[in-house]
């Protein structure tokens, strides 16, 4: 309850416990085993600090905060702790709080989005549980996509990137260093898996704009922001990882307030244990930097876990407003963990802190909050305040009808796809596609050309040796023919000279046979003369022709 401009948390006997809210913003802590009523005290102060209009953020793990959209109602337990602590004359009555519905995978809520440049490389790769390798090269990726100017919104912008750079690795490695493709293969595998856990509906457009959390009803009641976490917890890391996140958006955007009236914002983070569970050092000590600065933005950090022990020293010296649940003892080690918690406190004379802390009922805590001068009080043993909205979960029903009824749902409910890393990388790759299927065919073109050149050049020189070869051919016959005819010719000129010869012979041996057969005697000896000699000369004509 929200009384005297402080936020009524509990009594310890007859004195109220309260927190004062310029002193929120030093942080806080809600820890205590299972049962002991962790989640009513933080219901207490969630509710406490939206009726001082300080806007407050809830991680809802069990689906059991939802029912502060409704006024709570009488039950036989409950009114028996009214009266116990007399709360009806305090004002106490059931009222409804302004509260809007938010869910990572858009199941039980608003979708709640974040970019994956938002996220960093740091944040990113603990979610994908990337080793150091790995992550160095994931934080080269995006200083590339920052040097490029390409936007890196959702999963598939940096799954073509990973491509990209992998297809480029290279050229890339000569300015940025070495990007090993089984490294560039691991992180996507790694992304893949992202998206199989419903990284692809959480990592886009819009993106969360805190600003719209910082604001008030018409009432002036701050406004509650419930995210809905029943399946991200399944996801330890993501969950964890998330709220970092979100814890690092706020001190990033938020301008320095110094020293304020009240918070701008209450951020409770519930199983607080898992944002430093596998948690690396640097991680750690990021942790541990928004944890010590942001209460300068005006910003409360309240962790609710199981044990202190849970908590880093660095950051757990951080929280200045403490309530202790009851703890368990059992073992040496749990012994351990009382004992260091109760030494946490400022020691009260009136009882044993350690003694307490085993001893505490449900709803009862041990407080101490920082007063006006900011020194921690005295640890108080307090009952708890009942809160004033309705316990547990929320019918769907109602819960859809919140969720539309709500101004941002017309800015959140769709998701945007605007140009990114992906459609500019996509047109790339289109454009060296086109690019290497046109050098392809003309390299083919090319070959195909060579390969016509050459086979017109084999046909040429096939079709000169046929005609060279026929040439030859043509010239042996016309010289055979020649020869042939030279031939015939020379027998019919040695047989034209032996024709001629032999009738000159003959015409020489009748005149010489007619002179001796003149000689022989008579007309008859001239002839056989004659005769014998023509014969006789053709004779020695051929035989000398021979010859």
């Amino acid at each position: 309850m929200y009384q005297e401009n402080k936020i009524w948390i509990g009594k310890a006997g007859e004195e109220k416990i309260y927190i004062y809210p310029k002193m929120a913003n030093r942080h806080g802590m809600i820890a205590g085993a299972t049962g002991t009523g962790k989640t009513v005290t933080l219901k207490v102060l969630a509710e406490s600090f939206s009726d001082c209009g300080v806007p407050v953020f809830l991680a809802d793990v069990k689906g059991d905060l939802a029912g502060m959209c409704k006024p709570g109602a009488e039950s036989e337990s409950l009114q028996k702790r009214i009266d116990a602590m007399e709360l009806v004359k305090e004002g106490y009555g059931f009222h409804a709080y302004p509260t809007t519905f938010w869910d990572v995978y858009g199941e039980k809520g608003m979708p709640l989005r974040a970019t994956i440049s938002e996220m960093g490389p740091l944040l990113l790769s603990r979610i994908m549980e990337l080793n150091d390798t790995q992550t160095d090269i994931l934080t080269i990726i995006f200083k590339i996509a920052d040097d490029e100017g390409l936007l890196l919104l959702d999963t598939k912008d940096l799954r073509s990137m990973l491509q990209y750079v992998s297809e480029h690795a290279k050229e890339y490695g000569a300015e940025y260093g070495n990007l090993s493709k089984q490294s560039l293969g691991a992180i996507m595998r790694a992304v893949v898996a992202l998206e199989a856990e419903g990284g692809d509906q959480f990592f886009g457009e819009p993106a969360l704009n805190l600003a719209d959390w910082m604001c008030t009803d018409c009432n002036g009641k701050g406004a509650i922001q419930i995210l809905d976490c029943q399946k991200l917890i399944n996801n330890p890391t993501m969950y964890a990882t998330f709220m970092l996140w979100m814890m690092s958006e706020l001190f990033e955007t938020l301008p320095e307030s110094g020293d304020r009236e009240k918070p701008k914002m209450v951020f409770f983070f519930d199983e607080a244990h898992l944002l430093f569970d596998t948690a690396s050092k640097t991680l750690l000590t990021k942790i541990e930097q928004v944890v010590k600065l942001i209460r300068s933005k005006g910003v409360g950090i309240y962790f609710i876990t199981q044990n202190p022990k849970d908590i880093p020293d660095g950051v757990l010296g951080q929280l200045g407003n403490k309530i202790q649940h009851a703890l368990h003892a059992y073992t040496p080690a749990e012994q351990k963990g009382v004992k260091a918690a109760a030494q946490s406190f400022r020691e009260n004379p009136e009882f044993d802190t350690y003694e307490t802390l085993t001893q505490l009922g449900i709803g009862e805590a041990l407080i101490s909050v920082l007063d006006e001068e900011g020194i921690p009080t005295i640890v108080k043993r307090c009952q708890i305040l009942p809160p004033q909205s309705q316990m547990g979960a929320l019918d769907d029903g109602t819960r859809d009808e919140q969720i539309r009824s709500s101004l941002l749902y017309t800015k959140y409910a769709q998701m945007l796809d605007r140009e990114s890393a992906y459609e500019i990388l996509e047109k790339k790759f289109s454009e060296e596609e086109e690019s290497e299927r046109k050098a392809a065919e003309e390299a083919a073109a090319e070959k195909q050309r060579q390969k016509e050149e050459t086979a017109a050049e084999k046909q040429r020189l096939k079709e000169e040796a046929a005609a060279e070869k026929q040439r030859q051919r043509e010239e042996e016959a016309a010289r055979k023919a020649k020869e042939k005819a030279d031939e015939a010719r020379e027998k019919q000129v040695k047989r034209a000279v032996k024709n001629a010869a032999s009738s000159a012979a003959g015409t020489v041996g009748r005149e010489f046979g007619n002179t001796i057969g003149k000689s022989l005697g008579g007309s008859f000896g001239k002839k056989i003369g004659g005769n014998v000699g023509a014969s006789l000369g053709r004779g020695i004509l051929s035989t000398l022709f021979k010859m």
